[in-house]
């Protein structure tokens, strides 16, 4: 397990850990939070090209709300979302598991379906949930829970159906080239018709390609305005016309603007960014 030095946000100083070695199971990020509070706690997330999956581990449970009205409590399963969550509770105490889409379908069985939604992961797992749950809790070490959730996303993923080749491909180039593709010539890199790639995408990942491809671009902006970079920079840097069209895209995703993103809590816990300015990656 790798420590941080505790990370503040205007309501809580929070412990974070996550693993000390790279995962059986690629495309998958893990990472324990604790709010060294007993105080109530509201946090705004940052969306992010991955389905994500909130394990409650405290006494009383997590509440994720969306921009839409819609709430789920305890442990979640939150898809590729055009918009930000929040997160409420006391107590808090959480396992944050990031999956790539392209493992996602099979780990978790579904894949359009969360499009945009919040489901209870009880829901999606039945029993196999509650007993990865209370294995988790009664563990002794963030080591220990990150053994238990690595264990069961690789049962799970080997026992999944796996995404088709092609889409698989067309998500990577996306995430390699920050969002700047052209989903025609990666249709004709892959020998399918656009309106082909366009409806397996969309079945398989759960966005279509092009909205896919912003949520990326997306995620590169709010990193780099994150580490401090002008939000003029951003724009010319990542391939927006110019400020305006980079500040509808952060509104229409976070629904916040670029200067809020920029100061975000939680924009990422991994290696990318981190809570606080002292974890951010440099520009």
């Amino acid at each position: 397990m790798r420590s941080a030095d505790p990370a503040r946000d205007a309501a809580a100083i929070w412990d974070i850990a996550t693993p000390s070695r790279p995962g059986l199971l690629p495309g998958v990020s893990m990472a324990g939070f604790r709010a060294r509070t007993s105080e109530f706690v509201d946090l705004s997330v940052i969306p992010f090209p991955a389905v994500t999956v909130l394990v409650s581990l405290g006494d009383e449970p997590l509440t994720v709300d969306d921009t839409n009205g819609r709430q789920q409590n305890g442990s979640v399963v939150v898809g590729l979302v055009p918009s930000g969550l929040r997160g409420r509770g006391r107590d808090i105490e959480s396992l944050q598991v990031r999956l790539s889409p392209v493992i996602a379908h099979a780990v978790l069985g579904v894949s359009s379906e969360l499009s945009g939604m919040m489901v209870s992961l009880d829901d999606l797992w039945g029993r196999d949930a509650a007993r990865t749950q209370e294995q988790l809790r009664a563990a002794r070490s963030w080591d220990d829970r990150f053994a238990i959730a690595e264990a069961a996303f690789v049962r799970r993923h080997e026992a999944g159906r796996a995404i088709d080749p092609e889409v698989a491909f067309v998500w990577r180039q996306m995430v390699t080239n920050l969002g700047g593709v052209r989903v025609e010539r990666l249709a004709g890199e892959v020998g399918w018709s656009r309106k082909r790639l366009w409806s397996r995408f969309r079945a398989q990942i759960g966005l279509n390609p092009k909205r896919a491809a912003q949520l990326v671009r997306f995620d590169h902006a709010a990193h780099r305005l994150a580490a401090g970079v002008s939000a003029a920079r951003v724009a010319a840097e990542i391939g927006y016309a110019d400020q305006s069209h980079l500040h509808r895209d952060v509104m229409a995703f976070a629904g916040v603007t670029p200067t809020a993103v920029a100061v975000a809590p939680w924009l990422a816990v991994d290696d990318v960014a981190w809570a606080a300015p002292e974890y951010l990656s440099k520009p």
